[in-house]
């Protein structure tokens, strides 16, 4: 019961926090960022799979992007897609939750659409006895080779991707944990040990969508934004 009130808490400051989010600097806007969502609604965003918006499951409230616990509304990709970039987003998930960020992705490898930020609670969450399932790993196939703090489930995180050529950088909270070359000999050795050995071209740079797992928990997003390089 003390948990649970607990975690009521942060939730409540966490929105008061996110009072006046997804606004874009004039410095920001003359560096080539915009917003992947509006604060308002899901314009840009899609059903992965599919031409239809997304389902009940996702809730926009209070400038927060809100992936429901017991009502499921599919994976979600954007409408564009992207090829050298920088992704910037807020999110917090709740005490034992599991979500994450899909990038490169395709739609024509059903099953598995791109590699993966995992988003999870690094302490509780059932999946974690393995080093490449905590946060900010590249899910199942490399882990976070520097260590840095994930914050308590209900306080919000900090990330960011980054895609240069083959090359990608995986930021938590303001620390660079993991950067690798996609293609490479690493990654496709890794590849080759992870539940995803079987899917033709994972792990190689392609253009692609930038998609939101419906993993079934309840996880929060804001402040999404993005640079296309030049």
């Amino acid at each position: 019961m003390k948990s649970t009130l607990i975690f009521c808490a942060l939730l409540a400051a966490a929105v008061v926090q996110a009072a006046d989010p997804n606004k874009l600097t004039d410095d920001e806007k003359s560096a080539g960022w915009k917003l992947l969502f509006n604060g308002k609604d899901l314009s840009g965003w899609r059903t992965y799979g599919k031409q239809a918006p997304p389902g009940p499951g996702w809730k926009v409230e209070d400038g927060i992007l809100k992936k429901l616990e017991k009502q499921r509304g599919g994976d979600i990709v954007t409408e564009q897609k992207f090829d050298d970039y920088e992704f910037s987003w807020e999110w917090l998930v709740k005490p034992k939750a599991n979500n994450g960020v899909k990038y490169l992705v395709t739609e024509e490898r059903k099953g598995v659409p791109g590699p993966e930020y995992q988003m999870i609670d690094d302490k509780s969450a059932k999946d974690t006895l393995t080093p490449k399932h905590l946060t900010a790993t590249f899910y199942d196939v490399l882990p976070r080779t520097v260590d840095t703090s994930v914050k308590e489930a209900g306080e919000w995180n900090s990330s960011r991707i980054i895609v240069k050529g083959n090359h990608v950088e995986h930021w938590l909270n303001g620390a660079m944990v993991l950067e690798f070359e996609l293609g490479s000999p690493e990654v496709k050795a890794a590849v080759a040990k992870s539940k995803f050995k079987s899917a033709p071209g994972f792990g190689e740079k392609i253009i692609g969508h930038i998609l939101l797992t419906d993993h079934g928990d309840e996880a929060w997003f804001r402040n999404m934004k993005i640079r296309e390089s030049k």
